[in-house]
């Protein structure tokens, strides 16, 4: 599960890890934003993505991904599939190394057209894999 540290593609210091994450919260209830206050803590670069807010634990949003700058290392999924769908080609754009899809988030089309494309794709959940040092 988890990435191989020698892996030039992941950056060894977690400033220079850059994490997507798609359906971003403004509410602490829910995962993406304790996964967002998490890679926080660790240090690593979070870019909340949602169309409607504004901020995030003092980081501004970005309201669509293609507005999203390059290097993305990961992506990490905090919407289901129904609305996962619109967004396949902006999420290929992105061409992130890692996509990590959180429980209930799973896209069996959108996974494999990540994988085409030279993706490591996990299913799984970011906050475990940040608290089991598999992140």
């Amino acid at each position: 599960m988890s990435h191989n540290p020698f892996d030039q593609r992941f950056p060894t210091d977690p400033a220079d890890h850059r994490v997507v994450i798609l359906g971003a919260s403004h509410k602490p209830v829910r995962y993406a934003h304790q996964a967002q206050r998490l890679l926080m803590t660790h240090g690593y670069q979070v870019v909340p993505v949602h169309p409607k807010l504004a901020e995030v634990e003092g980081v501004k949003v970005v309201p669509d991904l293609a507005m999203v700058n390059a290097p993305v290392h990961t992506l990490t999924m905090y919407i289901g599939p129904e609305r996962s769908a619109p967004l396949h080609k902006a999420i290929l754009a992105l061409t992130p190394t890692r996509a990590i899809f959180n429980p209930g988030t799973e896209s069996p089309e959108l996974e494999e057209a990540l994988r085409r494309q030279g993706c490591e794709v996990i299913q799984g959940c970011t906050l475990v894999m940040l608290k089991t040092k598999q992140f």
